[in-house]
């Protein structure tokens, strides 16, 4: 039997989790409903457990933490992972589950975007602002097509569940995952979804600030993990070009004169070569080092299927 768990991190959701939890339970009544209460301070773990959710407290602070012990902790054949805050309608669930469940897709993204309910319903714009530049970015380095980078209604495949390192901590988590997704050639298949915003007294848990910083963050580490010889590339052409620039003006006045008055430029020419060498074999490295973790992925996944046969011979 099919066995489908519907994963909720939380965080101070007393206000909307008990409609969250029905809502799904209606729509798949014979999942498993998780609530990972995250060091709530409210009722949140108290209205989950009465409406019949399997509450998990989870101390470490974050919502990648979180994530990192749902993956690591539940066993199903599809995972669904939605916010607490009822912004995505449980009714869409159905769209989201097919694919994973015809094997069509290893994991299937809510798109908030697409329809344009997403920017009719936030109140926050610079949050939209900091979506479509990852978006972007990430378009950009993986020359694809995605819509919405940073939903959080997603489903998956045990999988992608069961072989995915969660390394962000917080909500860097939904970025983290469609990087993961694309590097290591999982498909990928995009649904259109409503969204509504956040009911009234409910308050959004990001900082425009502060989460607008780690996007920018989030844009530079993911560029120099995922492209790395690109990333060097840039920098040593960046490099390069300065010291020309410095360079160029103290060959020449050696050519006339077979002498350097220019010692400073000089020497920050040739500074500005070597780093440009240095960060040209750094990029050669890495991208060397990546391609060699890329293979030793696929062997892992294949002897993790093959175990996973096994498994399913023994107890059928």
């Amino acid at each position: 039997m099919e066995k489908i768990a519907v994963l909720i991190p939380c965080y101070n959701e007393e206000q909307t989790i008990e409609k969250v939890i029905k809502d799904f339970k209606k729509e798949l009544p014979t999942s498993d409903i998780y609530v990972y209460n995250n060091n709530s301070k409210d009722k949140t773990a108290e209205i989950a457990k009465a409406n019949g959710a399997i509450v998990i407290n989870e101390y470490k602070q974050g919502k990648g933490n979180v994530v990192r012990s749902q993956f690591r902790d539940i066993d199903a054949d599809i995972y669904v992972m939605v916010d607490g805050d009822d912004t995505y309608p449980a009714e869409f669930v159905h769209k989201l589950i097919e694919p994973i469940r015809n094997g069509e897709a290893d994991m299937a993204i809510g798109d908030r975007l697409s329809n344009g309910t997403y920017q009719k319903e936030n109140k926050r714009p610079f949050h939209e602002l900091g979506n479509n530049m990852v978006k972007k970015a990430i378009n950009i380095l993986f020359d694809t097509k995605l819509k919405d980078i940073m939903t959080g209604y997603r489903v998956f495949n045990k999988r992608f569940v069961k072989n995915m390192p969660v390394l962000s901590p917080k909500f860097e988590i939904e970025t983290e995952m469609s990087l993961y997704a694309l590097d290591k050639r999982y498909i990928i298949k995009e649904i259109p979804i409503d969204y509504r915003d956040r009911p009234e007294g409910s308050s959004s848990k990001l900082n425009t600030v502060s989460d607008g910083i780690k996007v920018i963050k989030t844009i530079i580490r993911m560029f120099k993990d995922y492209k790395p010889f690109k990333f060097f590339g840039i920098i040593s052409l960046i490099f390069l070009a300065l010291g020309l620039i410095v360079g160029v003006p103290v060959l020449i006045e050696f050519f006339k004169t077979s002498f350097i008055t220019k010692v400073p430029s000089a020497i920050l020419a040739s500074g500005c070569m070597a780093l440009a060498a240095i960060s040209l074999q750094c990029g050669i490295i890495l991208e060397t080092i990546g391609r060699q973790h890329k293979e030793d992925y696929e062997l892992n996944v294949l002897r993790y299927e093959q175990l996973e046969k096994i498994s399913n011979k023994k107890f059928n």
